[in-house]
């Protein structure tokens, strides 16, 4: 296992990584990450070798079952010994640039919660045009300090709660997996919206059908034309058709599908 740097005064910063199966892709996360005093690893109802994986990199390992992203990730965040928390998902790397901003800004920062860039690849090419949160961001606050935010309990994008001051985004990105292909982009797309329905029935928020159908061509418009999506070529009109989609495809799972 390998030694981490420790403060004279307890844990400065712990590295958060949350994650379902993914014997393939912890490895090369979790070695990006030695430079932070601590590494947290949550396991969620893993089944391959996952454990054997972090506990190669790390100690601190939670295991547990949790049906909501936003559960799980608290978990993980209340498992963290570190003033500052760094949180990133097992198909993201960091990479050697922002890793020293990072240490560095913690060091000494007036503020308390920062926005880090995301470089998001399909295959072996960044996208950096189109996204929307539904399918993917282009930054998103994952350092802060602990206590400063809290993950809401929805399955699935899971809105967040922060109380504390918003500082600059960093200068360096997180670089991100985001898929394989086009058809990991739709897998991507399935999944999320079947979480997603299942958070809309629980609340008693389907929403009517028409304005669901609404949201395509807004959507579609907001991805492809102002986000720039058209500068991907292909990729970006699949990916803004992902987004307009998402609304749509949830509403319906959520009326015409039972709940599991």
């Amino acid at each position: 296992m390998s030694e981490r740097r420790r403060s004279a005064d307890g844990v400065r910063l712990s590295a958060l990584v949350v994650a379902r199966n993914e014997e393939a892709r912890l490895p090369d996360c979790l070695s990006g990450l030695a430079f932070a005093n601590e590494i947290v690893v949550v396991l969620d109802r893993c089944s391959d070798g996952s454990k054997a994986i972090a506990g190669k990199f790390t100690d601190r390992i939670v295991e547990g079952a949790w049906e909501r992203e936003g559960d799980r990730r608290n978990a993980g965040i209340a498992a963290c010994h570190g003033r500052w928390v760094f949180e990133v998902d097992a198909d993201e790397r960091v990479p050697g640039p922002l890793a020293d901003e990072i240490d560095n800004l913690i060091a000494r920062a007036d503020f308390d919660i920062f926005d880090v860039p995301v470089d998001n690849f399909v295959g072996g090419r960044v996208v950096r045009h189109g996204w929307m949160a539904a399918i993917g961001t282009n930054a998103a606050p994952r350092l802060f300090r602990k206590g400063v935010k809290q993950w809401g309990p929805e399955r699935v994008h899971p809105h967040l709660v922060v109380d504390g001051r918003q500082g600059p985004r960093l200068a360096n990105a997180i670089v991100h997996l985001a898929a394989d292909n086009i058809s990991d982009l739709l897998l991507r797309l399935d999944r999320n919206t079947t979480w997603r329905a299942r958070d809309l029935a629980e609340r008693g928020e389907i929403g009517a059908f028409p304005d669901m159908v609404r949201k395509i061509f807004s959507r579609f418009w907001k991805c492809y034309v102002l986000r720039r999506g058209y500068r991907e070529d292909g990729l970006g009109f699949v990916i803004a058709l992902c987004a307009a989609l998402y609304p749509v495809i949830a509403h319906l799972k959520a009326r015409l599908e039972p709940a599991e």
